[in-house]
Order: structure tokens, then sequence, then C-alpha cells
């Protein structure tokens, strides 16, 4: 499969098209409780992004904000359903880190779910550590809070 990534921000239209298929598919898996996560998830602020395309289709995106002065914090990892197991999110977040090592930050924090099993597994692969819940994350159960220093 012929690859292409786009760095670009949050409001580009293929980004924001595949947030809402990921915005579905969580809402799918966590039910009722996904509720109270959906609103740290709103990015009201541009951020850096990137888009993976096959040909014209976007098949996955990832991005990052700026969380303190040394940090940054990923948000909105999401490869579709019928693209997974071909290491396409491996590739997404390596182009992320890229981008943010780039930017001379010297950590990255994420949130996933504890029911995101792969999305642990695959942080994990990749050096993250789980760490303390972080605001706004802080006593919510269902969080798991992860950190890369770089």
């Amino acid at each position: 499969m012929d690859l292409k990534i786009l760095k670009t921000d949050n409001r580009n239209a293929d980004f924001i098209e595949l947030t809402k298929i990921l915005d579905l598919a969580l809402q799918e898996r966590n039910g009722e409780s996904q509720n109270e996560y959906d609103q740290h998830n709103k990015m009201d602020h541009t951020i850096d992004a990137v888009v993976i395309y096959t040909g014209n289709m976007p098949l996955a995106c990832g991005a990052f904000k700026q969380f303190d002065f040394n940090t940054v914090e990923i948000k909105r990892v999401f490869v579709k359903s019928e693209f997974r197991g071909q290491g396409i999110s491996k590739m997404l977040i390596s182009q992320l880190e890229e981008m943010i090592k780039e930017q001379g930050y010297k950590f990255a924090v994420l949130e996933t779910g504890i029911k995101q099993h792969e999305a642990i597994s695959l942080y994990m692969r990749m050096d993250y550590e789980i760490t303390a819940n972080y605001e706004p994350y802080v006593g919510m159960i269902e969080s798991v809070c992860m950190k890369k220093s770089f």
C-alpha cells in the first residue's frame, strides 16, 4: 500500500472527518462513560496534526498540542478499522514524535481508555510509560495516562 503523510493542523477537512469517525467508535466502545471524556477532545485552538492517506483516501490521523513549556499532549490518534494491523499507527506516532522533537519539546503525554488495550500496547512498545493521571483526567478511573521523554 502506497501511503502519504500530510503534516497539517486540526482545521484540515480530512482530519475533522476522521475524528468524527473516532468519536463514534469511542462512543460505541465506551458507552455512556464516553460522554464525560468528549469534553476533553474539543480542539478550540489550532494544533499540529498528521493525516495519512492511501491515494486520496484519508485512513489515519493524530495530533498534538502544547501541554506546558516542555511537554505536548498527543490527541485524536485514530486508524480506520479496515487499515489496522498494518503498522500505520506506529508510523503515525513516529511522525508526530518527529514533529514534537523538531519543535524542541522534551516530553509527550497522552490519555487513553482502559478498554483501549491495543492503544496501550502500542504506546508501551513505543516507550511510553504509564504515569499518574494528569489534569483533567485526575480521578477518572477509566483513564490511562502515559508519558515519554525525548
